[in-house]
């Protein structure tokens, strides 16, 4: 049985004011898949991201979520940024607030669960992720590998139909990206739908379903992690993966 896409991007553009960063792109995510985005530094997947999230507007194209375009109908923008959760590099922990806190504002807030009931589900994330043991210890107490460990709880216990991952070990020490890469395998495994911006290429060859290949805001690879990795069709990722695998 073929598997419906959660999320299509249809011809999705974006520009800042005469840029333009992100060129036709089309690409849909389906219930189950690990999609790894590749590519160098500037080369739009980032900003792919934050377009789907709603984080930046899109200059035109669309974004179909379960059938329904965000971009010109009137949703609930706390409810959607929910169930297609959102990792980002640099964290974005409240400061003022613990761990546990951190995990259950949201649940309380855009889910209306209780204080009991949020308690108990951001535990069992907290605890998914290794951070049981740090749940009163606030941002400032916490390694960077920690602090990822404790977003990534925070956004898993909103229980999303899709979480996307921004570069999520871009701004972790060398010895703590391998403790927020477990996490991601664990929950890979378990069937979690991820989109994944990376320059982890062991990542995304190892636990992708599929991998983009990205370069001067288009999509110019898109396949199996052997179709990019072993047999790649053009001269530009052959160039990039052998920069980025021989390091």
């Amino acid at each position: 049985m073929e598997k419906q896409p959660i999320l299509e991007v249809r011809h999705l553009s974006k520009y800042f004011g005469d840029n333009e960063v992100l060129t036709d792109i089309d690409f849909s995510v389906c219930t189950g898949d690990v999609t790894s985005i590749i590519g160098a530094s500037g080369s739009g997947k980032s900003t792919l991201l934050r377009c789907i999230n709603l984080l930046e507007t899109p200059t035109s194209g669309e974004i179909i979520y379960h059938g329904g375009n965000i971009l010109s109908e009137k949703i609930n923008l706390a409810d959607y940024r929910s169930r297609v959760g959102m990792v980002f590099q640099n964290f974005n922990l409240f400061n003022n607030m613990t761990a546990l806190e951190n995990c259950t504002v949201g649940l309380i807030k855009i889910r209306r669960l209780s204080k009991t009931e949020a308690r108990e589900r951001a535990m069992f994330y907290l605890e998914k992720v290794g951070m049981a043991p740090f749940i009163n210890a606030k941002p400032r107490q916490l390694s960077g590998g920690q602090k990822q460990r404790v977003a990534i709880a925070r956004a898993l216990a909103m229980e999303p139909e899709l979480l996307m991952f921004d570069e999520p070990t871009s701004a972790l020490d060398p010895e703590m990206v391998g403790e927020v890469l477990d996490v991601m395998r664990a929950l890979a495994k378990e069937g979690l739908t991820m989109l994944v911006v990376t320059h982890e290429m062991a990542f995304a060859r190892d636990v992708s379903s599929r991998v983009v290949y990205m370069t001067d805001g288009i999509i110019l690879e898109d396949g199996s992690p052997e179709d990019i990795f072993v047999n790649p069709q053009k001269d530009e990722t052959r160039e990039f993966l052998s920069r980025f695998m021989n390091r």
